[in-house]
């Protein structure tokens, strides 16, 4: 069989191209690797189940019964108590900055009602911007509820009954384009704006017009920052159309300053830009360098809380999601959109996303060299 192939007129093209391939150890390397990694991607730190979900206590009524169904709401495991709260407002404030997903309100009287025979109600806030968090912490709810009357149920002739109402904010309907076309939005800037600088160095090396830029006087920072610019403005003109879009057809709220989710938008765009250029200057083909864009690409997709939410995937796959500029812009899109927050509640997002920036054009700068090699 081997030698019939042999003389096959097709042999000569097969033993190029498979030669070729093990000299492009670069491409040969990322065909094998990115099945490898979207597998380990999708196998460890994608769960739809969403549990463990941040959540804050305001106990107004700070007896056994109230602090038993806290502990009642924990066990479920949809629940991760980070602490209690002295009053409604620092329980908003919490909640907007993304620090809870939810809120356990139980009032002064709670037990009480439960001694005199009547329904104690206690409350449950949840972030419902992510539809799929939500569920979670609706059916945990469900449970806690469950739990204690059942604990209360041989006493029922001396005490009431508990009710759990759930209130959800920023999307009562819990309808999924509200969350999803923010997160699109970021992701489209991040595709398009990534791949598109991630060709231009080398295409100008493939052109051979690098040898024009070599014998400028330009910095190679301000090279960098000249791939970079232009760029910017169609980055803008994106995030605008997207947002008329999201507006009248999807209607997607806007709560908060249009202003400020501009200003906003202006570290993500360079990190995005900057995140190609680095790619740009690490690579030799423009093949390569969409091969690599889309192993970088890849994280943002599945590990930056686009679609999955980040509280349900392992700590490393947390850890992973912490390092891509897509994680950041998405609490500042859906905070500010969806929640109206202001700058106290996204200042460290937007400090990340320009240390992204700074350190990715920094890098760039450092790893291009006016030269041709």
């Amino acid at each position: 069989m081997l030698d019939r192939l042999r003389q096959s007129p097709l042999w000569p093209m097969l033993w190029k191209e498979l030669v070729q391939m093990r000299r492009d150890r670069f491409t040969l390397g990322m065909l094998i690797g990115i099945p490898a990694i979207q597998l380990l991607l999708f196998g460890f730190a994608i769960r739809m189940e969403v549990r463990h979900l941040p959540a804050v206590v305001l106990d107004e009524s700070k007896t056994t019964e109230s602090r038993a169904l806290t502990q009642a709401m924990v066990n479920t495991g949809n629940f991760d108590l980070i602490g209690p709260v002295a009053d409604r407002e620092e329980m908003r404030r919490v909640i907007e900055r993304g620090e809870a997903r939810a809120a356990v309100v139980i009032p002064p009287d709670f037990e009480t009602d439960l001694k005199r025979r009547r329904t104690a109600t206690a409350q449950v806030i949840i972030d419902a911007a992510d539809p799929l968090a939500s569920q979670a912490a609706i059916a945990a709810a469900a449970l806690a509820s469950a739990a204690r009357n059942a604990a209360l149920a041989p006493t029922t002739a001396r005490t009431g009954r508990l009710e759990i109402r759930v209130r959800p904010w920023y999307n009562p309907a819990l309808e999924s384009a509200i969350y999803i076309v923010p997160g699109v939005a970021g992701l489209i800037l991040t595709l398009t704006l990534s791949a598109i600088t991630s060709m231009s160095i080398v295409r100008e090396r493939e052109r051979g017009t690098l040898e024009q830029l070599i014998v400028t006087p330009v910095t190679r920072a301000g090279l960098m920052l000249g791939k970079i610019l232009p760029f910017a403005l169609v980055g803008y003109v994106q995030i605008t159309v997207i947002l008329l879009l999201g507006r009248f057809v999807f209607d997607v709220p806007l709560q908060g300053s249009l202003l400020l989710l501009y200003a906003a938008t202006a570290p993500f765009i360079l990190a995005s830009l900057a995140l190609g250029l680095f790619i740009s200057t690490a690579v030799k083909t423009q093949v390569q360098a969409m091969q690599l864009s889309f192993l970088v690409i890849l994280p943002s997709v599945l590990l930056s809380g686009f679609m999955f939410p980040r509280e349900a995937m392992p700590t490393a796959a947390q850890w992973i999601g912490g390092a891509i500029p897509l994680t950041y812009f998405l609490r500042i899109l859906r905070g500010i959109l969806l929640k109206g927050t202001g700058i106290e509640a996204i200042w460290k997002d937007v400090l990340s996303l320009c240390a992204f920036a700074l350190v990715l054009i920094t890098l760039s700068a450092t790893r291009f060299r006016k030269s041709l090699d």
